[in-house]
């Protein structure tokens, strides 16, 4: 539970709720690896009240963060396993190193890996040190 000397800063709160989180949510965690944010994982906890679950967790997600890097293999791929968990009304936010640093990953395919995958971007924020967001979401017509 969120206390409020835990409580996130205020730019961290809006940063978290601009990219869909909120108190009580599930969040699934896929892409970890030594090069993530770790104080951009600590915000998302602090914010929801819960400790990431990891790519082995089974249970229904509210929301993904996933990282993602351009040698990762197939971001199409990528974005249907992330689904797999993902409840109704859940949204996934992408993380992609910044231009101009390793990894990154162009706006274009991030875009074209989402229709493909039956999603589509809701806007995307500098999250992090080093780290780019994008805001997955399925349509609003519900399907997928």
């Amino acid at each position: 539970m969120v206390t409020p000397a835990d409580a996130p800063t205020s730019d961290a709160a809006a940063l978290m709720s601009r990219l869909g989180f909120a108190h009580g949510q599930v969040v699934q965690e896929f892409g970890y690896d030594s090069d993530v944010d770790d104080e951009f994982r600590f915000a998302v906890e602090d914010f929801t009240g819960s400790e990431l679950e990891d790519e082995d967790y089974s249970g229904v997600a509210d929301a993904v963060v996933f990282w993602w890097r351009d040698d990762d293999g197939d971001l199409v791929d990528a974005c249907v396993d992330a689904l797999t968990n993902l409840g109704e009304g859940g949204s996934i936010t992408l993380l992609t190193p910044k231009a101009g640093h390793p990894g990154s990953v162009d706006a274009s395919v991030i875009d074209e890996s989402a229709v493909t995958a039956g999603l589509h971007t809701s806007g995307s924020v500098n999250a992090c040190n080093g780290w780019r967001a994008t805001r997955l979401v399925a349509p609003r017509t519900g399907r997928r």
